[in-house]
């Protein structure tokens, strides 16, 4: 008798081995129609494995996450089997899913885009084909020898790059295709249907080794309906609509060089944000006890052998050499920050301590991963450090957790996700040290009744951290601010405070930034609102155009109050028609558009053109200075009328 147990605990008996299969076709012959895979006690397989001892399973459907990565792998498949077939002299290599779709590796062959419908054709003739996708398995020695005899040597590899104890290997067949994997796979080849596209070729290494062979990839995507298949294009049109490296062309904001890899060139406009978003962060922190520092880029190797990162984290430094010394350039600020605390004695009474710092670093990232603003070698944080006791700790993670949500709310970005990531399996201090940290972060959550997603083994070698994460405007989600927990560098640079009782006590550290990088806060911002940013964070806020030249006078008098009154105004007085300039500066994405003509010059009057609208506001030039004075001043900040 065999015991199956169901997600809803309700429990299902047969007299023999069965199969997922089985157990959906008891329940009902429409599950079992929908039916792609099965997870028994835990482990996603395929549904026609046997069942043969009491277990808990789950039938496998498009509603389930899983399902949609079954199909992609199994569309993968079909795509290799479709190339093999019209380029015989291809090989296979991996093609696994990924992040919104699959690809293929192949040897052999040399592609263009202009390739894709043909194979996307033949696709479509294997899923019409309905072929059974069976799963066999193979001694290790005899899977070897079956590639071998054909000729794909690439298998062969990685069968012989196993594990000693992997003693016999899986393959998939569907009609005369034959492929190595671990599966699962969809029941058979029709089943992926019609809502599959191949994107791009790319060139890829065996591997990733640089130094073996360049393979041809194949790039695609696949979906339960063709309806969910069009709204992820659609998303795609609109997110390269709202990329920021176009965006910020446009915008006349930054470039890249490849004279600088993975660092930016700030244009005049690019540079005014970016300096904006540091003297908002800068007064919103002031606001609540921060004082700012700044330390050194470039520091001695002895100082990141105390920290820990010259021998956890020097693959992602840059060091040079300097009089039989080497150096580091700073990969992060943390030391720098105890350096400054260190100087003389700390009372307990001095704590918590808030110690912040616009901090430059680098950290070497592979030339393939940099992408515009959103991964750098260079970049801008808005760190601080926070020295508090350990009984302090918990209130002190409540008012980071506070300000950064608050902050995150002036940019309308309100659709947040938390993640607790917990100690990586390489790391530094003791498991009671990670147990006190990991506990304090979650119990400060859930005291503000926030909700986390764990994410083990993610945090920092030297402490757990809370990663902050939102979904922009067309849901795609990103890291922006973190919070890190740490009693583990204190203790290597041997930080201490004088405790109530007379004695030294070890400190414990928070490691916060919470727009993160500030380059890549400024991509992921720029995306999130397609440009259109606020009026206080634009960097050039009106653009005051004449009609004609008449008016040039009465424009520069304009611009020069409103300059005086602390807004960010500029003109135009080319020799160009004023709808020529009015469609230039929106492109640009300029929030306000003043158009000065003969009877507003008349009225003393601006007509008011608002970025994203048609309508068109006349007003006195004395109310349009008052408007802009306070719509130029930053959310979260108490001024003085």
């Amino acid at each position: 008798m065999v015991e199956i147990t169901l997600p809803d605990d309700s429990k299902l008996e047969f007299e023999a081995s069965v199969t997922g299969l089985d157990v959906a076709r008891k329940i009902s012959e429409n599950l079992a129609k929908n039916a792609l895979a099965v997870q028994i006690d835990g482990t996603l397989t395929d549904l026609t494995t046997p069942i043969a001892t009491n277990a808990r399973i789950s039938i496998i459907t498009n509603k389930n996450p899983e399902g949609l990565e079954i199909l992609r792998h199994t569309a993968a498949h079909i795509m290799a089997q479709a190339v093999e077939a019209l380029y015989p002299n291809a090989q296979a290599t991996i093609g696994p899913a990924i992040e919104n779709g699959f690809y293929y590796d192949f040897y052999g062959i040399v592609l263009s885009e202009e390739d894709l419908p043909k194979i996307e054709a033949k696709m479509a003739e294997i899923v019409a084909a309905d072929y059974p996708i069976v799963r066999s398995v193979l001694p290790r020695d005899e899977a070897v020898a079956f590639f071998k005899q054909r000729g794909e040597n690439y298998k062969v590899e990685i069968i012989n790059d196993m594990p000693e104890d992997v003693k016999e290997v899986s393959l998939y067949t569907q009609g005369d295709y034959v492929e190595l994997c671990r599966g699962p796979h969809l029941p058979s080849t029709g089943k992926l249907g019609k809502a599959f596209k191949l994107t791009k070729v790319a060139a890829a290494y065996w591997r990733g080794d640089s130094s073996k062979e360049t393979l041809q990839r194949v790039y695609g995507t696949a979906f339960f309906t063709e309806k969910d298949m069009k709204a992820y294009f659609d998303m795609q049109a609109e997110a390269e609509r709202r990329d920021h490296r176009r965006l910020g062309k446009e915008m006349d904001f930054f470039h890249f060089e490849e004279y600088a890899p993975g660092d930016v060139f700030w244009h005049p406009r690019g540079w005014t944000f970016f300096q904006t978003l540091i003297d908002y962060m800068r007064k919103r922190q002031k606001a609540v006890g921060y004082t700012e520092v700044n330390t050194p880029q470039i520091m001695d190797r002895k100082l990141w052998e105390i920290s820990g990162h010259w021998d956890w984290y020097q693959k992602n430094m840059f060091t040079t050499k300097i009089e039989d010394k080497v150096f580091a350039i700073k990969p992060m600020n943390c030391p720098g920050s105890i350096l400054i605390f260190k100087q003389g004695t700390t009372s307990y009474r001095d704590l918590p301590q808030y110690i912040g710092e616009f901090g430059r670093v680098h950290r070497y990232e592979a030339s393939g991963a940099i992408h515009g603003l959103m991964r750098v070698r260079a970049f801008t944080q808005d760190d601080a450090h926070i020295f508090c006791t350990p009984e302090q700790f918990k209130d002190e993670c409540q008012k980071v957790i506070k300000l950064m949500i608050d902050i995150y709310k002036d940019f309308g970005l309100t659709d947040m996700k938390i993640k607790l990531s917990t100690r990586p399996d390489e790391r530094i201090g003791s498991d009671e040290i990670w147990d006190f940290l990991e506990s304090g972060l979650a119990d400060a959550l859930e005291s503000m009744g926030y909700e986390y997603e764990l994410n083990p083994g993610d945090g920092a070698f030297y402490g757990p951290k809370l990663d902050f994460k939102f979904r922009d405007a067309i849901g795609r989600e990103w890291q922006l601010g973190t919070l890190q927990a740490d009693l583990n560098l204190p203790e290597r640079f041997d930080v201490t405070y004088i405790g109530e009782d007379g004695q030294k006590h070890r400190p414990l550290m928070l490691h916060r930034a919470l727009f993160g990088s500030l380059e890549r806060f400024t991509g992921v911002f720029m995306e999130h609102c397609a440009g259109h940013l606020p009026f206080w964070l634009a960097p050039v806020q009106v653009m005051v155009l004449p009609v004609t030249n008449e008016q040039d006078d009465y424009v520069k008098q304009v611009v020069h109050k409103l300059q005086v009154a602390g807004v960010r105004a500029e003109m135009d007085l080319r020799n160009e028609k004023v709808n020529y300039k009015i469609r230039e500066h929106s492109l640009k994405k300029i929030p306000v558009i003043a158009v000065v003509g003969k009877k507003e010059v008349a009225d003393e009057t601006l007509t008011l053109r608002f970025l994203g609208s048609d309508k068109q506001e006349v007003v006195s030039f004395a109310e349009a200075v008052k408007r802009f004075k306070l719509d130029s001043r930053y959310p979260g900040i108490e001024y003085e009328d």
